[in-house]
């Protein structure tokens, strides 16, 4: 799997997971371990200009929903999560508690890519780092952009990637 495919999967592996108090972001956001997934590795996702039209349509709709949000592209990512959601994460199972749980932070955005699970289903927010919610009713900070990726066959209830 070359790197930008790494990068692409990972990123659609969340508008990220994070179990939170309906419309809050918690702050305990900022103590949760940075994942070590491929994405991590990479580090930052493929600018704007990159060519990922040889990757599979997932990758493609991740990459063009972020350039949707910053033309130049998204820069630098960190996959976060609660050291008690790493052995869900890890597994892969999808079995989140309805928690705080993980986030996908957009450093260079300023932004926060939110799941909360409700009930064992994922819910979608955005969120600037100050707490804010930014959810759209529609385009790529919305919530149904995020489940339409989320929902893919490489995802398992919300969970897109995973620990290398």
């Amino acid at each position: 799997m070359s790197r930008i495919t790494a990068a692409a999967f990972a990123l659609s592996l969340l508008c990220a997971s994070v179990s939170l108090t309906a419309g809050t972001l918690p702050d305990v956001w900022r103590d949760w371990k940075a994942a070590d997934t491929p994405l991590a590795e990479i580090g930052a996702l493929p600018g704007c200009d990159a060519d990922v039209s040889g990757l599979p349509d997932i990758y493609q709709r991740t990459v063009a929903l972020y350039c949707d949000v910053r033309p130049e592209g998204p820069g630098k990512v960190t996959v976060l999560v609660s050291e008690s959601a790493l052995p869900a994460y890890e597994a892969r199972s999808g079995e989140f508690p309805d928690s705080a749980q993980a986030a996908l932070h957009l450093s260079d955005l300023g932004l926060l890519m939110v799941t909360t699970w409700e009930d064992g289903t994922p819910v979608y927010q955005v969120f600037k780092e100050n707490g804010e919610d930014i959810t759209a009713e529609e385009g790529p900070l919305s919530a149904g952009v995020c489940a339409e990726c989320h929902t893919d066959a490489s995802c398992v209830n919300g969970q897109c990637g995973a620990i290398q």
